[in-house]
């Protein structure tokens, strides 16, 4: 018994899922990032099965799966990642979060391509309303709130707070052709940026956040005149 005890922990730290965040809250029409981390503990390279096995995501609502800022379409529930020994893949499951107010449960599996009993459950909720909640992303290491004013004139605040000294985040404002309109580093000895948007032309832009080179949220920003 004891022999086979230990052979089942031993496979199950074959992989883990790493900085796993369960609880997400946005507001309406905006991109929000569910990260899945896969980290292969094992001596030799694994193909891993990432399903989306439940989700109820409503008519106005859109989620897909992306990498390497490549998307798969909004059909695809399931697919094989492979992932080199002591590897970490960075995937996300991208939500258009719609135009109603709404709580939204999702459900990933996760596991060996061959070993389905293997499989690591990460269950998420996401919050979707009028206003949203100020913290936009929140994690161990770094919690960040979202924009204001927004709409903006002159300037555009983003407040948040730093737990790691070794993180490196930043922010980056683009239009809606992709184009980058400024790039701004989040010190670690402070907790606020200002974002000078008096020189844009009135419309739509987006912003998005980056930890450690991985962008893991990006949300609409206003410019008005």
């Amino acid at each position: 018994m004891l022999s086979l005890l230990f052979a089942l922990a031993g496979r199950a730290q074959n992989f883990e899922l790493v900085d796993r965040q369960d609880n997400y809250s946005v507001g309406f029409n905006q991109l929000v990032k569910i990260h899945l981390k896969i980290k292969n503990n094992s001596d030799r390279a694994q193909f891993y099965t990432i399903r989306k096995s439940r989700s109820d995501l409503s008519d106005t609502q859109k989620g897909y799966f992306c990498m390497d800022n490549k998307c798969l379409e909004s059909s695809v529930s399931e697919f094989v990642k492979k992932v080199d020994a002591g590897e970490t893949v960075s995937l996300n499951f991208t939500v258009e979060s719609g135009t109603q107010p709404v709580l939204n449960n999702i459900k990933f599996d996760v596991f060996p391509k061959n070993s389905p009993t293997e499989v690591i459950e990460h269950i998420v909720s996401l919050n979707v309303d009028e206003r949203g909640q100020r913290s936009i992303y929140q994690s161990r290491e770094i919690v960040i709130n979202d924009v204001y004013p927004n709409p903006a004139q002159d300037i555009a605040i983003i407040d948040y707070k730093i737990h790691n000294d070794l993180l490196k985040a930043k922010v980056i404002v683009h239009n809606i052709l992709g184009r980058s309109m400024g790039e701004y580093e989040l010190p670690n000895d402070d907790n606020r940026i200002k974002m000078f948007v008096d020189d844009f032309a009135p419309g739509v832009y987006f912003y998005t956040l980056y930890v450690n080179n991985t962008g893991v949220l990006t949300r609409k920003i206003m410019v008005r005149k």
